[in-house]
């Protein structure tokens, strides 16, 4: 747990420098910033689902994965709305706002746990950590994150630092189920980490063409995996 709490120990940190830059710059500068992070945003996420869903063999590529991915995001995205997940999320997170008295606290708070907690590295990170001793993977992800933290909240404020909370609760869940996970093969940590990363573009999107994509209504999507690889193994 100790690379857990550096990762959401750097979120702060980045956070706070960011809320102290934002305090600083001038606001006609807050949309173009915006749309620069949905840029680098989207760009990560494609880097991610590409890596995942693209190999190399003898020189030609070739790809897999697209029906699953497409099945999952159908799938998962139509329970979403049935469950209506993001109305509940965005509800809770402006109560906080409400009662905090901070402004964008909502969208900060859910884009930036949405940025912080999908991805191979907040698996693969914990897991290192609890059976082999290694925090290497938690330590660049700490870096990483910090730098997007602050970044973040130039534009989105305090939701971002609150964002720690999440990293957490989700990691600190990851690292307790580490001998879970460990059996789980790695065909489907990846189709789990390519439909996450397809959940940061849609986030990217939205900062980008200020689209409304209900991003926590496709949470159920990263489950959809999961069951086929279940499915198939038994």
């Amino acid at each position: 747990m100790i690379g857990t709490l550096l990762n959401a120990a750097a979120v702060i940190l980045g956070g706070g420098l960011g809320l102290l830059l934002k305090k600083a710059m001038p606001q006609r500068l807050s949309r173009p910033i915006m749309v620069c992070e949905g840029v680098a945003i989207i760009i990560i996420a494609l880097n991610g689902i590409i890596t995942r869903m693209i190999t190399v063999s003898d020189g030609a590529l070739s790809s897999s994965g697209e029906l699953l991915l497409l099945v999952s995001l159908v799938v998962g995205g139509a329970a979403g709305e049935l469950l209506d997940i993001d109305r509940r999320v965005n509800r809770a997170a402006s109560f906080v706002e409400k009662k905090l008295n901070m402004p964008g606290f909502s969208e900060g708070f859910v884009s930036a746990s949405f940025i912080f907690c999908i991805g191979a590295m907040s698996i693969m990170g914990p897991m290192n950590e609890v059976l082999e001793g290694d925090m290497s993977l938690l330590q660049i992800k700490s870096f990483l994150d910090g730098v997007t933290g602050l970044t973040l909240a130039v534009t989105l404020g305090y939701g971002v630092l609150f964002a720690a909370l999440p990293v957490v609760a989700i990691q600190g869940a990851v690292a307790l189920a580490a001998g879970f996970f460990a059996g789980v093969p790695d065909a489907a940590i990846s189709d789990v980490c390519a439909v996450g990363f397809c959940i940061v573009l849609c986030i990217g999107f939205n900062f980008v063409f200020e689209t409304r994509i209900k991003t926590a209504n496709l949470l159920p999507s990263l489950l959809v995996p999961v069951v086929y690889h279940l499915i198939v193994s038994a």
